[in-house]
């Protein structure tokens, strides 16, 4: 009789402490692996893994400018064990009608964790040493200054929302990343481009680019002589690259709540920080309702641009 009781307390117990510690959490990252996105994906879930003595599994799944990941995590169970990784292209996409997901209708809000700026660059020997510069040499050529970087972006919209403020014109060269467009760059085949941080920092380091000025609402902390677009005379815009996790709709205010402690505690950890900054990421936190709003706004910027520019999907 003693022993039926005890192993039924032990039965017992595994089943309360099986959600605790025998659990498993999955993070799809549109992304290919070795990206920023993935990079984070892989920090966040070393931490949250030890933290919390669970397993935590990265599923990549890149392709259709992020909608074929994207799409999966909003089929997935709603109930706080699948998790969405999403960038800018998470709100780009409905703005330009090729998503099959809505932004507020198919999924929570977590928290956004981290932001890099997105910079305009020129090679380091150009004439145009101040965004100014630039700014009056296409004025005097239309058309034939041309700008480089990834189409149907949020690095497109910026582009748009530069050459529309001083309304200069440029011919937009589309390349499928801003590797290959810093290429074209360095090969003098382009005169600009617009590019994310973590792309460029080796040649801003080396000194064989040079930032003109950054579309984050205030001057980047490692470029302190780069202005921002308000600063430099533009039209007044502000927009960063953001990371963030999203769960499927009708997933479970507490299990939202408690993803959202283990992210904040994964991003606290005092090795996590530096690890980021060496891939240009910077800590960047606003959960729930303060992420759904920024959401909304980046929605309605976006939208707003892709119309007044007629940007097409790719």
């Amino acid at each position: 009789m003693v022993f039926a009781l005890a192993a039924a307390f032990l039965m017992a117990l595994a089943t309360l402490t099986s959600g605790q510690t025998g659990q498993s959490l999955k993070i799809i990252v549109p992304y290919p692996p070795a990206s920023g996105p993935d990079i984070l994906s892989r920090l966040i879930a070393d931490q949250v893994g030890r933290a919390q003595n669970m397993t935590v599994v990265i599923e990549n799944r890149p392709g259709g400018g992020t909608t074929i990941g994207t799409e999966a995590a909003a089929r997935a169970a709603p109930d706080g064990g699948t998790v969405l990784l999403v960038a800018n292209s998470f709100v780009v996409n409905p703005a330009l009608k090729k998503a099959n997901y809505d932004v507020s209708g198919s999924f929570e809000p977590v928290c956004q964790l981290a932001a890099t700026p997105i910079l305009l660059v020129v090679k380091n020997d150009s004439p145009y040493r101040f965004v100014g510069d630039l700014v009056a040499a296409a004025r005097a050529k239309p058309g034939e200054l041309s700008m480089a970087g990834a189409p149907a972006s949020s690095l497109q919209i910026a582009y748009e929302v530069f050459k529309r403020g001083p309304g200069i014109s440029m011919t937009y060269v589309p390349y499928p990343g801003t590797a290959p467009a810093i290429n074209a760059l360095m090969g003098g085949h382009v005169t600009a481009v617009f590019a994310d941080y973590p792309t460029v920092v080796p040649y801003l380091q080396a000194g064989t680019i040079r930032a003109l000025v950054t579309a984050s609402p205030k001057r980047v902390e490692a470029l302190p002589e780069v202005p921002t677009f308000a600063e430099a005379g533009l039209t007044r815009y502000e927009d960063e690259i953001f990371y963030g996790y999203m769960v499927p709709a009708n997933t479970p205010a507490d299990a939202i709540k408690q993803l959202a402690g283990w992210f904040i505690g994964a991003m606290s950890a005092s090795d996590v920080k530096p690890k980021l900054a060496q891939q240009g990421l910077f800590t960047s936190m606003r959960c729930g309702e303060d992420f759904a709003a920024y959401l909304r706004n980046r929605i309605e910027e976006y939208g707003r641009v892709v119309r007044e520019a007629s940007i097409k999907a790719e």
